[in-house]
């Protein structure tokens, strides 16, 4: 099915969250009795607080927020593609998040176009649209799938097409990389130390550049699933 898709038509995307503040102890009372009912079944070990799990928060819409929207998308260069790389990133995410919908609306919003993203019909795209309605923004079309009929959703997942109908387990796109050979660059970060990066270090350059990798590494892993030869670095272009 794969091998039919017209890859030109697919924006690879990827997105990293934090906690909407910075610690615990900056939550509103009403927030924080709020949150520790959301986070009990996160507290595993004897003893674990609220305040211990909180740095997790970003994992949920209600309490957590957009820092970045990493996304790429194939064009046609000669014989070969070329594969381009775009961050929408700040601390303002009602900005990044019509920014990426404004280009998302203009590029990708004609029939055929898809969005795709590893675990993103769990995590990445119900994320955005949850985020977009609390920022009192329209959800992208692509992303408004309330109504659609199944065959109507243009939404590819690596992950789920990877299962290939088997729902037992979740499998990382660090595993699905190394399984396939997929070179990654041994990042000094990884997703559990986004929120200290942005609310302690205040790096938000760092955070994109660890965005864009993994939206390389997604669009690696779709072109192996086709069979066909992986990115080489002059075919990435990174769009400022």
């Amino acid at each position: 099915m794969l091998e039919k898709i017209d890859l030109s038509k697919i924006l690879v995307l990827d997105i990293e969250t934090v906690p909407q503040y910075p610690s615990f102890a900056d939550v509103p009372e009403k927030w924080q009795s709020l949150w520790s009912k959301k986070s009990a079944t996160l507290r595993k070990t004897e003893g674990e607080s609220e305040a211990d799990v909180y740095p997790r928060a970003g994992i949920y819409a209600e309490f957590g927020k957009i820092v970045c929207i990493s996304c790429g998308f194939f064009s046609s260069a000669g014989r070969s593609y070329q594969f381009r790389v775009k961050s929408f990133y700040g601390s303002d995410e009602a900005k990044l998040l019509t920014d990426f919908n404004y280009m998302l609306e203009k590029h990708f919003s004609d029939i055929g176009s898809s969005l795709c993203a590893h675990n993103g019909k769990e995590f990445d795209y119900p994320y955005i649209a949850r985020r977009c309605l609390l920022n009192g923004l329209e959800i992208p079309s692509l992303l408004d799938i309330a109504g659609k009929k199944p065959w109507e959703v243009n939404l590819l997942d690596t992950m789920e097409l990877w299962k290939f109908g088997d729902y037992k387990n979740y499998t990382s796109l660090e595993l699905l990389a190394a399984s396939f050979g997929i070179p990654t660059p041994k990042d000094d970060i990884d997703g559990s130390m986004v929120w200290k990066v942005f609310w302690q270090e205040n790096d938000l350059e760092r955070i994109m550049t660890y965005c864009q990798k993994d939206v390389v590494t997604v669009a690696q892993l779709m072109l192996k699933f086709r069979n066909e030869a992986m990115l080489t670095d002059d075919q990435i272009i990174l769009i400022p």
